[in-house]
C-alpha cells in the first residue's frame, strides 16, 4: 500500500484489511502508553489535514495518530486560507504538494472529492469522509473493535439501524465487512434505506426486533440533518419509538452482542441514555481504536521501512 491513496474499502482485499487490522491492534497498546510516544517511524514526514466539514473524532484522531508516529502536522485553517479568496480546493492541494507535504487527509461534503484530488496529485490522499460516499478509516476502526470482541469475523451478523441513505459509514463498512465474511443487514425508515444497498449485498429487513435479536453487533446511525432535506421522517419522537434503541430492544439482544455508533450520538433519538451507557456498548472503545487504526493507515502509506 506504500505511496497509494486510501480512498475506499471497496478496493481492499481481505489480506490488505487483515494486515491493517493486525498493525492497528499492535498500535492499540502503544497508543495508550504515552511513555512510548512519539515514535520515529514518520519523522521528517509532513501531513496536512484538510477538513471542510466539522469533525471531532476523525480530525483529532488523525492528528494524534500522525504525532504518535513522529510526523509533523501542517494545520491549514480553511477559513483563514486562500480558499476564501476563491482559490479552488485542487489549487490549494497543489500548493501544499509544491511545499513538499507528504500526504493530505481530506474531509469534504462533496462525494468523490478525495478521488478527484488523488487523480491530480502525486502524493497520497486519505479519505476522511466524503459526502454520502465513504469513510474508510471509520470502517477499519469498526472492524478492529469487532475483532477485539469476538476474535474472528466468521459467522458474525451485523445490523445497521438508522439513516442508511446518507451514511458514508454504512457504505464503507458494508464493503469491508463483506470482504471479511460478515453478514450485513440494514433497517430503518423506508425513506432512509435505499434499495441499492440490497444490490451492494446487504439484506434489508423490516422486522427490527427480530433482526436485533439475531444480531451479534447492532450498529446505530444518527439522522444526518446536514445531508438531507426535511420529509424523510415525520418526527424525531416517532423515529425514536419505531427505530431507536431503548431498554426494550436492549433486552432482546444476545448476551454476547455489542452496540456500536460512529458518533456523534443523538441520545434520545437513535438511542436512549441507557443504551449509550449499556455495559455491552463499545462506543468509547471505537473512539480509542480510531487513533490506532489511523496510525496503521499512515504507517502503511508513508513509512520508509
Amino acid at each position: 500500500m506504500k505511496g497509494r491513496s486510501f480512498l475506499s474499502t471497496a478496493n481492499l482485499s481481505s489480506t490488505e484489511l487483515g494486515e491493517l487490522l493486525s498493525l492497528a491492534q499492535d498500535y492499540c497498546g502503544i497508543n495508550n502508553n504515552h511513555k512510548l510516544l512519539p515514535l520515529d517511524l514518520l519523522r521528517g514526514k509532513m501531513i496536512a489535514p484538510l477538513f471542510f466539514e466539522a469533525s471531532t473524532r476523525t480530525k483529532v484522531s488523525f492528528e494524534r495518530a500522525a504525532r504518535n508516529l513522529g510526523a509533523e502536522l501542517i494545520d491549514l485553517q480553511i477559513g483563514a486560507s486562500s480558499l476564501i479568496k476563491g482559490e479552488s480546493v485542487l489549487e490549494t492541494a497543489k500548493t501544499l504538494q509544491a511545499m513538499a507535504i507528504d500526504a493530505l487527509v481530506v474531509r469534504h461534503a462533496s462525494s468523490g472529492l478525495p478521488l478527484f484530488l488523488a487523480e491530480n496529485l502525486h502524493i497520497p490522499v486519505i479519505n476522511a469522509g466524503d459526502g454520502w460516499h465513504e469513510h474508510p478509516t471509520q470502517a477499519l476502526l469498526d472492524l478492529l473493535t469487532i475483532f477485539q470482541e469476538f476474535g474472528s469475523f466468521a459467522g458474525l451478523n451485523v445490523l445497521f439501524m438508522g439513516d442508511i441513505r446518507h451514511s458514508r459509514v454504512a457504505r464503507s463498512n458494508l464493503f469491508a465487512m463483506q470482504t471479511m465474511g460478515i453478514s450485513v443487514r440494514m433497517a430503518g425508515p423506508p425513506t432512509l434505506v435505499p434499495p441499492e444497498m440490497k444490490a451492494l449485498g446487504a439484506e434489508i429487513v423490516a422486522d427490527i426486533d427480530q433482526a436485533v435479536a439475531a444480531a451479534d453487533v447492532v450498529y446505530l446511525l444518527r439522522i444526518q440533518w446536514e445531508r438531507q432535506q426535511s420529509g424523510f421522517v415525520s418526527s424525531l419522537s416517532e423515529y425514536s419509538q419505531l427505530y431507536g434503541m431503548g431498554e426494550e430492544r436492549l433486552a432482546l439482544m444476545k448476551d454476547h452482542a455489542i452496540l456500536l455508533h460512529p458518533g456523534p450520538a443523538n441520545v434520545g433519538v437513535e438511542l436512549s441514555a441507557a443504551a449509550y451507557a449499556w455495559p455491552r456498548s463499545r462506543i468509547e472503545v471505537q473512539v480509542n481504536n480510531g487513533v490506532a487504526a489511523r496510525m496503521a493507515v499512515l504507517h502503511r502509506l508513508l513509512a520508509e521501512d
